[in-house]
């Protein structure tokens, strides 16, 4: 499979450092260690400070060979060869590190030393530590200047990646025996520290240095020869890749991505036989592809570049070629027809390419993703696609495709995402597409497709997004689609539907039912829509009153009305609602609300002067005949339960030990509060959030759960308090924490500090302030890193289900707090896998990996952060006109011209140093969203460019 170039090096380090450990002795402990050695590692075991990791070392066996973490010599009297001593806090304030490194030195038998993830700023120094070979010190505090490594004189192996180094001088001089050397994930600038003539290293085999700010060119890489693996990926490098290439015979993989090189592939690249891997992706390459350049490759990924000319005819067919990415380029001309029959993944989308899909792709029987979308091909899809029976993803959208659709693509049982919009594909969905029992994604917009939505499509249970906009389909929306349980999005506008509406899933999040033909009022079984957060009725001919419901639906956040024959009295949504309600006879009730009311502008102010009046007599009857019928309380204390109605708590309990929080909260009032819908100040996919003022005048945040939701696997109430008050012991200024919880039968209240002045979507998106200045913007990217970070760091990290700007709550313009921490607790989602994209994050943030993944991973919060930096970059929304913001600039930034349009224009002009911090943080968001889930940084890496970014 691909991998990342930072995530290939760990794979690489870490089998070096365990050939290691066999090479010093891990296949044989049977004999005792000598006596001596016995006593340090003793007394070692003794001095390193107390933590669950030190447990590993049971000292009751009295032979330490036998300990975890060490590793002996297996001659008759043994030798501790290796140590690891990762992740025990050395260092810190608790930690006599000069007692331990005086042990270390006394074992000079030492060959393979790990003291990766501490806190050390210091190294031993001393001859006994003359016959190390393996060094690893990632992951710890190092700065400038590095102590001396003169000690080391047999060193082989040097990993100094994820410090803060910014120099490492002359220091390292003296390592002639080095053969691998890992830089990566500092925050060196300036040229590459290795470079010279005959080069610094000459025994270098391994070279990473990828995820700094390293600038220059890469002529140097030529002085060593012996290089097998070579990562400058992430870096701000220029130039040309340099003639000669082709000397360096043993380069197996060579990683270059996310630079500004410039320059074309050179045709030497061909004639290294070792190259399994070349990845130049995001760059600026250009001129045309050479023929031979996959001879000998398995991976080869050219994304995002400048590339022109045709596909060379014999570039996808090595039949050891397994990946290739051409993507964003501007390539152009036919594919080629001869492919490689091991082939997986094929992307070429994003150029201008033309001709016919070449019917030989149906004998690629290895092929799982296939992206040719973005182009120019036209023709009919080859029927031959459908013996491609491992394909999982398959895009063709944004082409010129005609013909029907295929019968033959029903064969793809495996198929969880089908992406065929934007073509001229014609005739009716064929009863076989509705055999792709794992489709999660269909769309099929923007055609000439007709007849009916089949009744069938109720089969497709995992079916989370259908897409059939824009078209020409005809008849009423199929009875049994609320069938389709795991549903969150239905787009169906821009069709002749018409008929009556049928009973929804209640799991959608987007229906969008515009310019259709729908009359009558608007249906009453739409109050079922407890989740959604989108709902588009323009453009039809509905009737009579806008239905009080909708305002009932909490986690709407838009609704549009235009253009239909509505009438009557607008409801009063709340204030995070965005309504669109112009072309009816709408009175507007909602002065949040965005309505026009068409008018015949030659009467314009005697019709204004007339309506004017009658709303003032028509309003002065309405309080009147209110009041009479004592309706008028009615309708402000609406919502409200009686007494004996209000949530019977089952456990009400504290977390925080915070005196104030503990004689302040009144559980009891609290049940009153969260029973008046007047409270409530936000809405998510989620959670419901009040604003409970306690007896003492205290306000909180009161956070809802709704514990017979089925998205919900919360277990027992016993149960689900242990894991809030887990959570409630963290201890992060940029994470929304518990201060107490109470249970109830049907759901769990949360409660926090109110310090809710509003989400970092409401900022940028709903105009809560004048556009935010980019330090405030920049304050929010890092202190949701910190936050991000923070969790993904705990001994359980916790993993986030809905990261986006609306999970974002700002306590000020400039810090911010992650909330909604505790849905990994509350959500199971193994037990959720059909709809996982329900609970797996909002639309715009969710990975593309967790369509076929099925499941939430770190990578993927990664994602989710990444398209958070890009809103505050661009200040645009998660989807901009149907095209996903990180698409979109994955897209722009591929043409360096185009990267001034990704920018806010109203915040990156303010001064060139806003400019340039700008471009630098762009470059961490590019990096986050990446397709791949493998090539996105860890969050602590994250949150080092950013703290990095000038």
């Amino acid at each position: 499979m691909e991998r990342s170039a930072h995530v290939f090096l760990f794979s690489f380090v870490f089998f070096f450092s365990f050939s290691l450990l066999f090479d010093y002795g891990l296949a044989g402990t049977s004999f005792e260690l000598v006596r001596n050695q016995r006593e340090i590692m003793k007394n070692l075991s003794q001095s390193l400070p107390t933590s669950p990791s030190n447990l590993l070392w049971n000292t009751t066996n009295p032979d330490p060979c036998h300990w975890s973490r060490v590793v002996c010599s297996p001659a008759p009297a043994s030798n501790v060869t290796g140590l690891t001593l990762s992740g025990l806090r050395l260092g810190s304030a608790n930690a006599s590190i000069s007692s331990i490194f005086d042990l270390l030195c006394r074992l000079n038998s030492l060959e393979f030393l790990d003291l990766s993830q501490n806190s050390l700023t210091i190294i031993p120094s001393c001859s006994g530590l003359s016959k190390v070979k393996s060094l690893n010190l990632s992951y710890n505090h190092w700065k400038a200047p590095l102590p001396s490594f003169s000690s080391f004189e047999s060193l082989e192996s040097l990993d100094l990646s994820f410090n803060h180094l910014e120099d490492v001088g002359t220091q390292l001089d003296g390592l002639r025996r080095l053969k691998r050397f890992n830089l990566s994930a500092n925050s060196f600038n300036g040229t590459i520290p290795v470079g010279g003539r005959g080069g610094k290293f000459p025994s270098l085999e391994a070279l990473v240095l990828s995820i700094n700010h390293f600038q220059g060119d890469i002529r140097w890489i030529l002085d060593y020869k012996n290089l097998s693996m070579l990562d400058l990926s992430q870096n701000d490098l220029s130039g040309p890749i340099p003639d000669g290439i082709q000397r360096l015979s043993k380069l197996e993989n060579l990683i270059l991505s996310s630079n500004n090189l410039t320059g074309k592939i050179p045709d030497g690249l061909a004639m290294i036989k070792n190259l399994s891997r070349f990845a130049a992706n995001q760059n600026k390459f250009n001129g045309s592809i050479p023929p031979g350049i996959t001879k000998h490759l398995k991976i080869l990924d050219l994304s995002y570049n400048n590339l022109t000319g045709k596909i060379p005819s014999g570039l996808l067919s090595p039949p050891t070629l397994a990946s290739v990415d051409l993507t964003g380029n501007r390539l152009e001309g036919p594919i080629p027809e001869n492919l490689s029959h091991s082939l997986y993944r094929l992307r070429l989308g994003g150029n201008s390419l033309n001709g016919s899909i070449p019917s030989a792709i149906g004998q690629v029987a290895a092929l799982t993703y296939l992206e040719l979308d973005g182009n120019h091909l036209n023709g009919s899809i080859p029927s031959q696609l459908g013996h491609c029976r491992n394909l999982t993803l398959l895009n063709l959208a944004s082409n010129q495709l005609q013909g029907r659709l295929l019968k033959d693509l029903g064969n793809l049982q495996l198929l969880v995402v089908l992406k065929l919009q934007g073509n001229h594909l014609s005739g009716e969905i064929p009863n076989e597409f509705l055999q792709l029992g794992n489709l999660s994604t269909l769309n099929l917009s923007q055609n000439l497709l007709s007849g009916q939505i089949p009744s069938l499509i109720s089969r497709l249970k995992n079916l989370q997004v259908l897409n059939l906009q824009s078209n020409e389909f005809n008849g009423s929306i199929p009875n049994n689609i609320s069938a389709l349980a795991s549903l969150h999005e239905l787009q169906l506008g821009n069709n002749k539907l018409s008929g009556t509406i049928p009973d929804m899933p209640t799991s959608l999040t987007v229906l969008n039912l515009t310019s259709n033909l729908f009359r009558g009022p608007i249906p009453s079984s739409l109050r079922e829509l407890s989740n959604l957060e989108i709902l588009d009725l323009s453009n039809n001919k509905f009737s009579g009153e806008v239905p009080n419901f909708l305002t009932q639906i909490h986690t709407l956040t838009e609704l549009v009305l235009s253009n239909n024959q509505l009438s009557g009295v607008l409801p009063n949504f709340p204030s995070y609602v965005t309504v669109i309600a112009s072309g009816n006879q709408l009175i507007n009730s909602n002065t949040s609300s965005e309505i026009r009311i068409k008018r015949n502008t030659n009467a314009l102010i005697i019709i204004a002067a007339v309506a004017s009046a009658a709303i003032g007599l028509g309003l002065v009857a309405a309080v009147l005949r209110l009041m009479v019928s004592k309706q008028f309380y009615w309708v402000e204390d609406e919502g409200i339960q009686p007494a004996e109605n209000l949530p019977q708590v089952i456990n009400g309990s504290f977390i925080t030990a915070n005196g104030i929080h503990r004689s302040s909260i009144d559980f009891t009032k609290t049940m009153e509060i969260v029973s008046n819908p007047s409270n409530i100040i936000m809405k998510t996919r989620f959670s419901t959030y009040y604003k409970a003022t306690m007896p003492n005048e205290v306000s909180y945040t009161v956070k809802k759960l709704n514990w017979t939701d089925k998205i919900f696997q919360m277990g027992s109430h016993e149960r689900f308090g242990k894991e809030l008050e887990v959570l409630g012991r963290l201890s992060s200024s940029n994470v929304m924490v518990p201060l107490a919880y109470v249970l109830t039968v049907d759901s769990a209240y949360l409660f926090y500090e109110h310090v809710h002045k509003g989400t970092v979507f409401d900022f940028l998106h709903k105009g809560l302030e004048n556009a935010l200045d980019w330090p405030s913007r920049y304050s929010i990217a890092l202190g949701v890193a910190q936050g991000l970070t923070f969790l993904h760091g705990c001994n359980q990290p916790v993993l986030l289900l809905d990261l986006s700007t609306k999970s974002i709550h700002l306590k000020s313009v400039k810090e911010p707090q992650i909330g909604d921490v505790e849905l990994c607790k509350a959500i199971d989602p193994s037990k959720s896998t059909g709809s996982l994209s329900t609970v797996a994050g909002s639309v715009g943030y969710i990975p593309p990996e967790y369509a076929y993944t099925m499941r939430v991973t770190m990578p993927g919060n990664v994602y989710s952060f990444g398209v958070i930096l890009l809103e505050l970059l661009t200040g645009k929304p998660p989807v901009i006109g149907g095209i996903e913001l990180a698409k979109w600039a994955l897209r722009c930034s591929a043409r360096p011209e185009e990267r001034e349009k990704i920018l806010d224009s109203r915040v990156s002009q303010a001064s060139l140093a806003v400019h340039s911090q700008m471009l630098s943080v762009l470059k961490v968001a590019l990096a986050c969203v990446s397709i791949s889930p493998d090539a996105r940084p860890k969050m602590r890496n994250v949150l080092r460019m950013l703290f990095n970014a000038s």
